[in-house]
């Protein structure tokens, strides 16, 4: 069986996220979804609320591709959570060449710890390439519609958390 993580904050999950989910799901047979902790970025949502908006929204991909889709949350090294879950891919979106920079810096210090784990970038279909969660979120603090980039479920998750 080929796992893959796709780790991330997914505060709150987008439809950028889904797609690469969707896609991810193409290459691995068992996709885990990996919630980052990461008390230092001041989520929004709690890690429990994060995990139920990815295990709904995940649910749908995973009768639509018949990949198994696992949600594991994780505040470790990114690496040691690909081991921890059996994965040999790790799963990341591009968005920008600024993406690019972190991520490949990203790959080098993975692979120093461990080769045997492979990274691949996968795009977000061109309606999607610009959702940032940070942005979701400014846009629905400042009253703004976001139904271009969140399901119906995440956006009144936003707007019920944020009034």
């Amino acid at each position: 069986m080929r796992i893959g993580l796709y780790p991330g904050t997914f505060d709150p999950i987008t439809l950028g996220h889904s797609d690469i989910i969707r896609r991810g799901c193409s290459l691995v047979d068992r996709l885990v979804i990996g919630v980052a902790i990461n008390r230092d970025k001041g989520p929004l949502f709690s890690l429990e609320e994060r995990t139920a908006m990815i295990e709904a929204e995940s649910a749908k991909i995973s009768s639509e591709t018949g990949c198994e889709i696992v949600v594991h949350p994780f505040d470790n090294l990114l690496i040691h959570c690909a081991r921890d879950v059996g994965a040999t891919v790790i799963i990341r979106g591009l968005r920008a060449v600024a993406d690019f920079e972190y991520e490949y810096q990203m790959v080098g210090m993975n692979r120093a710890m461990d080769n045997s784990i492979e990274t691949v970038f996968l795009m977000a279909e061109a309606q999607h390439q610009a959702i940032a969660s940070k942005l979701v979120k400014e846009i629905a603090r400042l009253g703004g519609d976001v139904s271009k980039f969140v399901t119906p479920s995440v956006k009144a998750a936003l707007l019920e958390r944020l009034g």
